[in-house]
C-alpha cells in the first residue's frame, strides 16, 4: 500500500479545487479571433442577463462584429445543460419546438468607422424556433450549417415560473467579514411541484454582478416551512464586496475622456493610452454609479452604434506601488469585456523600462467597466488585493432557484431574483 503525506494529500485537494475554479470560467468559449463584442443580453438591457421565460413575451438580443467584413452564413442552435453545465442526453426534439438550425439574416456593413466590419444581430427566440424546457442553455454560434465550425457559445437562462424568490443583502456576523462582505439571505415559495423531498429536489445559485464565475452553488435549504423554503445560512452566500469598478468612457474618438491620457489616429486603426492604474486598497470608499463590471456599447457621435461604431486598440498600464508585490504572480485585466477569462489574452505584461504593467485590447466605442486580479501560487484572488472590499460597495445579486424531481430528465430552472446591494445610492460613504 502506498502512503501519501498529509501534507502532499492536502496540497493535491487544493490543487484539484484551483482546476475547478479556472475551468468554471470556460463555459463560454470563443474559437475564432475575428469576431469581437459579442453581446447576449434582455432586450434592451445591455446589463440584462439573458433570461428567457417559457410563455412569456419577452425577447434576447445576439449581437456580435466580424472584422473579416464581408458576409458569411452564420447559424445558431440551442444546447440544453444541466445544473454544472453539461449538455444533457437529450434529442433537440424534446426541450425545442421549431427547428434545430437557425440562420442569422440580419447583417449592417460598418459605416462611418475607419475599422471594416459586418454586424450581426438576431432576436431569440424568434417564431421558427423557441425552448419548451426551462434550465441552463448553450446558445451555439457557427458557420456555414456545420455544427462542427463553431464559432462561440454563450450561456442563457430559460424559466418557468413556479417559485416566489424573496432576497435582500445583508451584513455578515462574523467579526472578520463585517465591514467587507455582504451576505444574501433569501427564500423561496414553491407552488404547483412536489418538494417533499426539498434537500435533494431544489438547489439554488447565487451570482453576484451576473458572474458565474463568482457563482456560489449548490446552496440547500436549510428549512422547509410548507411550500417555503428558507435559504437563511450564515455560512453561505457570502462574497467579498469590493469596490465601485474601474471606467474607461470612449463614447467619443474626438474628445479624450478622463481615463484618457493620448490618443493616436492612424488610416487603419485607432491607438488609446489611458492614464496608469495603481493599487486601490487603501483608498476609502466613495459610491458613485458603475455598470458593475460591464459594458455599453453607446457613441456621442453616431446615430446607430451596433454598425456606427469604431474600434479602438486600448492600451492599460497599471503602475505597483512595489513590484516585489507582485513577485510569483500574474496580473490580469478583467471586465464583462474579457469574459472574465484567466488567459493569456488578458494578462499584463511587466515592462521593466517603464516599470509598468501593460496589456491592450481591441474596443468597440462605448463605457467600460473594468478591474485588475492577480494570480499566484494560491490561485486567483477572489479576495481584490488590488482594489480592497467595503461592505457598502453596491452590487448586484441574482438568486436562481433549480429544481429536479426524481423522474426529470434535466434540472429545471423555476425560479429567479436579482436585487441591489443598496438603494440609497449616497454621494459618500466613508
Amino acid at each position: 500500500m502506498i502512503s501519501i503525506p498529509i501534507f502532499r494529500m492536502f496540497s493535491l485537494v487544493i490543487a484539484i479545487f484551483m482546476i475547478q475554479g479556472l475551468s468554471a470560467q470556460n463555459i463560454e468559449q470563443q474559437f475564432v479571433k475575428n469576431i469581437a463584442t459579442i453581446q447576449l443580453y434582455e432586450y434592451g438591457n445591455q446589463q440584462g442577463l439573458p433570461v428567457y421565460t417559457i410563455n412569456g413575451n419577452n425577447q434576447l438580443e445576439l449581437h456580435f462584429d466580424d472584422l473579416d467584413g464581408g458576409y458569411k452564413n452564420y447559424y445558431y442552435t440551442y444546447v440544453l445543460c444541466d445544473y454544472n453545465w453539461k449538455p444533457c442526453n437529450l434529442s433537440p426534439f424534446d426541450f425545442m419546438k421549431g427547428f434545430n438550425q437557425n440562420r442569422i439574416n440580419t447583417y449592417r456593413y460598418s459605416n462611418l468607422a475607419f475599422t471594416r466590419y459586418t454586424h450581426y444581430q438576431a432576436k431569440l427566440p424568434d417564431q421558427n424556433s423557441s425552448p419548451i424546457r426551462s434550465g441552463n442553455y448553450l446558445l451555439k454560434v457557427y458557420l456555414d450549417g456545420d455544427t462542427s465550425k463553431v464559432v462561440f457559445t454563450k450561456q442563457m437562462l430559460v424559466v418557468e415560473p413556479k417559485a416566489v424568490v424573496s432576497a435582500f443583502v445583508v451584513q455578515p456576523f462574523a467579526a472578520q467579514l463585517f465591514k467587507t462582505h455582504q451576505r444574501v439571505r433569501f427564500t423561496a415559495n414553491i407552488k404547483d411541484l412536489n418538494t417533499f423531498s426539498a434537500g435533494q429536489q431544489v438547489k439554488a445559485v447565487v451570482m453576484q454582478n451576473n458572474r458565474w464565475d463568482l457563482a456560489q452553488r449548490d446552496i440547500t435549504p436549510a428549512f422547509v416551512r410548507g411550500n417555503v423554503l428558507d435559504f437563511n445560512m450564515e455560512n453561505t452566500a457570502v462574497f467579498p464586496g469590493g469596490k465601485e469598478w474601474r471606467w474607461l468612457d470612449i463614447r467619443s474618438f474626438r474628445l479624450f475622456s478622463d481615463r484618457v491620457e493620448n490618443g493616436i489616429y492612424n488610416q487603419d486603426k485607432r491607438e488609446f493610452y489611458l492614464k496608469k492604474d495603481g493599487s486601490r486598497s487603501e483608498q476609502r470608499y466613495a459610491y458613485f454609479p458603475d455598470y458593475n463590471g460591464m459594458y455599453n456599447i453607446v457613441t456621442y457621435e453616431s446615430i446607430n452604434p451596433l454598425f456606427q461604431a469604431d474600434y479602438a486598440n486600448v492600451h492599460f498600464y497599471y503602475a505597483p506601488s512595489d513590484v516585489l508585490s507582485l513577485y510569483k504572480k500574474k496580473l490580469y485585466v478583467q471586465g464583462q469585456f474579457t469574459g472574465y477569462s484567466i488567459n493569456d489574452l488578458w494578462e499584463m505584461t511587466y515592462n521593466a523600462e517603464s516599470g509598468l504593467y501593460e496589456c491592450e485590447a481591441l474596443l468597440k466605442q462605448g463605457y467600460y467597466n473594468y478591474t485588475y486580479t492577480t494570480v499566484g501560487e494560491k490561485g486567483i484572488d477572489y479576495e481584490n488585493e488590488l482594489e480592497g472590499n467595503y461592505w457598502e460597495t453596491e452590487n448586484s445579486y441574482t438568486v436562481l432557484i433549480y429544481y429536479k424531481s426524481f423522474t426529470d430528465r434535466n434540472d429545471r430552472l423555476i425560479g429567479i431574483a436579482s436585487i441591489n446591494s443598496r438603494t440609497d445610492k449616497p454621494g459618500f460613504s466613508f
